[in-house]
């Protein structure tokens, strides 16, 4: 698969359905081809307007394409659900919505501990047998969450290949107890929010542009989150970095993530063209050991 995927999970909502359109236009010249969207994702306009995509834009065997099931919103409240019932109810939704008879690549989209695991997994195990799934995973699992899942998919002889969590320069969890997992176990990576929720591009750094998903009513919270001293020393010397090898902050902190141990693919969620122009960027973009050690220490 491509190093970096595509994340829709604004389009339909806050990225126009044209505009999301000329996104993967661009993410396709530029030789990607891994999108991820999910069920949940603008109450179903993201896979909706991938689904308009296919045939006519980029044809369906050339697109690796990733949903995820579990979580839904109703009168705007996160529900979280994932019984075999409503995930294979979701998957099923997912793929009218795509126009397409599989998906590469079904997570469950997030842990709950109102669900026997093992009954979570039976989905999974259904997704591949009957052929509406290529391949299956896991999101925002823990180690040894990630791990227990793994060993019972095991038994069924159904890889756990993927599992989607957040990794970032200011969220480096994940080397917690997550990649050692990972690279025992044989699954990759895929981070999302590879950018600090957008603030390692550096643009928070004196204030919170009027135009910035940190000031979007639909994504309100999200950057302000990662807006903290700590994250600003961060954000300080992926800037320092960027401006000695002439390149944005956004690849310089794109590149660290994507050549972590068990990363796979980072997502990245461009809000316009020019900032996923600028991500696709990184792609050819090796950072020197020695400033790698660097931004290893001022995070860790």
């Amino acid at each position: 698969m491509s190093r970096l995927a595509l994340g829709t999970m604004s389009w339909g909502v806050g990225t126009p359905v044209e505009d999301a359109r000329d996104q993967l236009k661009i993410y396709l010249a530029a030789g990607g081809d891994f999108v991820d969207t999910a069920h949940s994702y603008g109450n179903g306009t993201s896979e909706e307007a991938l689904g308009t995509m296919l045939g006519d834009l980029v044809p369906r065997e050339d697109l690796v394409i990733c949903t995820k099931a579990g979580i839904s919103r109703r009168t705007g409240t996160r529900v979280v659900d994932t019984s075999r019932r409503t995930l294979v109810d979701q998957l099923e939704t997912s793929l009218k919505r795509i126009g397409t008879p599989y998906v590469d690549l079904w997570l469950v989209h997030t842990w709950s501990d109102d669900t026997p695991l093992e009954e979570t997994l039976s989905a999974l195990e259904w997704a591949v047998t009957s052929g509406r799934a290529r391949y299956v995973g896991v999101s925002n699992y823990s180690g040894w969450q990630a791990a227990h899942a793994a060993t019972l998919m095991s038994q069924s002889r159904i890889p756990l290949v993927a599992n989607e969590i957040e990794y970032s320069l200011l969220n480096r969890l994940p080397e917690d107890e997550l990649a050692a997992a990972a690279q025992a176990l044989g699954f990759g990576l895929l981070p999302w929010s590879p950018l600090g929720r957008g603030v390692l591009t550096g643009k928070y750094r004196h204030g919170i542009p009027a135009d910035s998903r940190a000031a979007s009513r639909d994504f309100n919270g999200l950057a302000g989150l990662s807006l903290t001293e700590e994250s600003g020393q961060i954000v300080d010397a992926v800037a320092i970095a960027a401006q000695g090898m002439n390149v944005s902050p956004a690849e310089i902190a794109l590149a660290w993530v994507r050549d972590r141990p068990g990363v796979v693919a980072p997502i990245v969620g461009a809000r316009t063209t020019a900032q996923l122009r600028t991500a696709l960027s990184s792609e050819d973009l090796e950072l020197p050991t020695e400033l790698v050690e660097a931004l290893n220490d001022v995070s860790d």
